[in-house]
């Protein structure tokens, strides 16, 4: 059967649901959302005539829960506007719509009875071949298709996707023993390619995979700590980014999440593993967690969990957290670990693992036990829960937001290092693991040819992880370095085609990085057909220029070398646009300042879907002058048309300067005209480069050809100036800016405007970067320039000053 996508339509508007649907919406689907009609008419119904008849009655719940899930945030959507292809109804009224709709995705609440009786409407209603999934997280999935036809069984599979579907990319395929093969298929493909997701095929058992080993992961570091006396912050230190892991770490996780519905998923898997899993008494909640449950400290939606935010005497938000012993709540402390010491000059996580557990303090047994139990259990789980290892460690990574799987950390520390660890705290792993490395195999992952292979335990023997051919993993090709220096990597990716990799802190755009631009296109241009810059880091495409470099300067006033710092900043990002062959720029993530104007001076932009862009050089006391405040000139004149009140246009984008806005997403990023209609969104982070890649080769197919640099842009000169100066000044008066601010403002106006001219007309690049290093310049000199931007530096915000 050949399916396509075009409706779908979502039963049950909770928070996933409506989450979920909103998803949908963002890929360009027609959704219809549904949920049940209310029981009573409200008071406030009554007052306004409403009666059980009215839409507004029938579609209140379901209306009310979209309403709620457009305020939220994070958003949903990737932009407002797409509210508009979502469509709310009840079941009792719009149920047979679905017979219009290509994909039947069930929401509701978690009880048996509940589902099968609207599958059992469904079944009815719903056209031959029409997909029917279930996001059910604990339900098995074969117990809700039993007693429906045999189209529908053929057809019906578990999609459980993680919450929030916009960013968590985890989305779980759980098929029954009657689901056709090309079902499965289907739903790996389309959920990668459409939905942007890394999809995990399943087995059906118990909270499938990720739950499966992410619950038991959170709540054995919860007793570990319980028994190590380890605090709140503590814990979530240790449990964070130091170890590849969100910024949330453990028990802020389970504030964000909520604890009933981590003890809502711990008792199904208590419940269920009766008689099944060797480890099920693990799902018993630790002591403070059942204290916390009882008392309706849930995290967040209660207000208080193992944090609490309050504010103090002067307003000031505050967050507390929760003294153990006590059961009160206390200012966060400063968390200090000889441990964490030592792996402060180790950047990469990868590296990092093996120094952890070599601690030798409380850090490193914590670091020990968790990890060896953990490890131990999974080891177990196979093949209860997968075949596969990598299956494993993708939804891990995928669903909880670590950067390694479990897998992989173990190979990170060493197999046998690890599993001499285990053993000594006498937690040894499956048989398998023994007799893998019998077999003179000492690592779960090897790669092989540019393509990575997993141990693979019925066989034995090494096998490539399916659908690669889809991907280019710069990880994997590190015997395909042609050039090098400490800022940069420069990879041959194939077909004519380098990529240029940027490996400074957050990707920072120094000295080294500059030269690595330069080195690029000069290769790119004598022996290649294209450049791609991209990178696989998680944290920042590019944070912009090296602050702490500028600010050295600028304390020294050292205003020559600021200018040939900033002249060849200059010249790199035109030598981007004005190479001759093609460079294709592939931002995700942050792509800030400088690594914003690297963007909007490429061939074609293939950016990630969740790329948050922005010219934030107004926040430290400068203007953008990488080419970022001409490049905005010079895209607003291509928008003017006859007629047009060509002020407004550019006022659009002086104002996302002077608020350093930033995108919140690839799709406001072209709202915001940092991106083009040429340019293109991706879904699936690990695609990313594989699509810029392919940018590459269509422009060079396509007869690319070296464009010239633009004498003809159209500016307002004093006329522009003089409008923008006038807002400026009522801003000022009422107190909304800052009298730097102000200055400021009047630096960009200066610029974007192109000077002191007469009046509007042409003028060259060149002319307006010259301006934009003018302004900059004297902006270093400005003593609340120097103080914003040591703010920021010393980990802070800059000051308003």
């Amino acid at each position: 059967m050949n399916r396509s996508i075009r409706k779908v339509a979502v039963l049950g508007s909770g928070i996933m649901g409506s989450r979920i649907a909103c998803h949908f919406a963002n890929i360009g689907v027609e959704v219809l959302m549904l949920d049940i009609v209310p029981k009573d008419l409200t008071d406030a119904e009554k007052a306004k005539g409403i009666t059980t008849d009215h839409p507004a009655f029938r579609n209140r719940i379901v209306y009310d829960s979209f309403q709620a899930t457009l305020k939220a945030t994070p958003a949903a959507l990737y932009s407002p506007a797409f509210a508009s292809r979502i469509k709310v109804g009840n079941f009792d009224d719009n149920l047979a719509d679905i017979k219009n709709y290509d994909w039947v995705i069930e929401v509701v609440v978690e009880r048996l009875d509940i589902k099968r009786s609207l599958y059992e409407k469904v079944d009815a209603l719903r056209k031959p071949g029409t997909l029917v999934t279930s996001n059910t997280s604990g339900i098995p999935i074969h117990l809700m298709a039993e007693g429906r036809s045999e189209d529908f069984r053929k057809n019906f599979a578990g999609t459980h996707f993680f919450n929030p579907p916009r960013y968590l990319r985890l989305l779980e395929i759980i098929p029954t023993a009657d689901t056709d093969q090309s079902v499965v298929d289907f739903l790996m493909h389309y959920g990668d390619l459409f939905l942007g997701k890394t999809t995990v095929l399943c087995k059906d058992t118990p909270g499938f995979i990720a739950n499966r080993l992410g619950i038991y992961a959170l709540i054995q570091t919860i007793r570990v700590a319980e028994e190590m006396g380890l605090s709140v912050d503590e814990v979530d230190k240790l449990t964070g980014p130091v170890a590849g892991r969100p910024k949330s770490g453990t028990y802020r996780l389970s504030d964000v999440v909520g604890l009933d519905t981590t003890v809502h998923v711990a008792n199904n898997l208590y419940a269920s593993g009766e008689g099944k899993d060797e480890s099920r008494e693990a799902f018993a909640l630790p002591g403070i967690m059942q204290k916390l449950f009882e008392n309706k400290w849930l995290g967040d939606k209660t207000g208080q969990g193992f944090y609490k935010k309050i504010k103090d005497e002067k307003g000031k938000s505050v967050i507390l957290a929760l003294d153990f012993k006590t059961l009160e709540y206390v200012p966060s402390g400063k968390v200090k670990f000889e441990t964490l010491e030592g792996t402060k000059n180790i950047s990469d996580v990868y590296k990092r693992f093996a120094a952890l557990v070599a601690g030798k303090d409380k850090a490193g047994d914590f670091y020990r036990k968790t990890f060896a139990d953990v490890f131990r259990y999974a080891t177990f789980r196979i093949p209860e829960i997968s075949d596969e290892i990598f299956r494993i460690d993708q939804a891990i990574t995928a669903g909880f937001g670590w950067q390694y799987g479990l897998f992989e950390t173990w190979d990170a520390i060493g197999l046998k290092n690890m599993l001499a660890i285990m053993e000594s705290l006498d937690l040894k792993p499956a048989d398998w693991v023994y007799e893998m490395l019998a077999a003179g195999n000492e690592s779960f992952y090897k790669v092989e040819n540019g393509k990575r292979l997993y141990y693979d335990i019925p066989s034995k023997t090494y096998k490539r992880i399916p659908g690669q051919d889809s991907f280019i993993l710069l990880s994997n090709l590190s015997d395909n370095i042609v050039w090098k220096n400490a800022g940069a990597n420069l990879y041959d990716i194939g077909d004519g085609i380098l990529n240029l990799e940027f490996k400074s802190k957050m990707n920072t755009m120094g000295a080294e990085v500059i030269e690595g631009i330069q080195k690029s296109i000069s290769l790119a241009e004598k022996d290649f057909r294209g450049l791609v810059i991209g990178n696989e880091a998680v944290e920042a495409f590019s944070a912009g220029a090296n602050l702490a470099m500028l600010f050295m300067y600028a304390v020294e006033q050292e205003f020559d070398e600021i200018n040939l710092v900033i002249s060849q900043f200059q010249q790199t990002m035109m030598r981007a646009r004005y190479s001759s062959v093609p460079v294709v720029v592939a931002p995700h993530t942050l792509a800030l300042g400088g690594g914003c104007e690297l963007t909007l001076h490429a061939d074609k932009v293939v950016a990630h879907a969740e790329t948050y862009i922005g010219l934030v050089e107004f926040g430290v006391g400068l203007i953008p002058a990488g080419g970022g405040t001409k490049e905005m000139a010079l895209r607003c004149s291509d928008m003017y048309q006859a007629g047009d009140p060509e002020l407004n246009i550019l006022q659009n984008a002086f104002m996302n300067i002077a608020q350093a806005k930033v995108s919140t997403s690839a799709h406001e990023a072209k709202a915001m005209n940092y991106l083009q209609d040429k340019d293109q969104i991706v879904l699936n982070r690990s695609r990313l480069i594989a699509e810029a890649k392919q940018a590459a080769i269509d422009l060079a197919d396509n007869g690319y050809t070296q464009p010239k640099q633009r004498n003809d842009i159209k500016v307002q000169g004093k006329t522009g100036i003089a409008l923008f100066l006038a807002g400026i000044t009522q801003m000022r008066l009422a107190n909304y800016i800052t009298d730097h601010d102000a200055k400021i403002a009047e630096k960009l106006a200066y610029v974007i405007n192109g000077g002191d001219l007469s009046y509007p007309q042409l003028v060259s690049e060149q002319y307006l970067i010259d301006l934009e290093r003018e302004a900059f310049l004297s902006l270093c000199g400005e003593k609340k320039t120097l103080e914003r931007m040591q703010g920021l530096l010393n980990g802070g915000k800059p000051p308003r000053n």
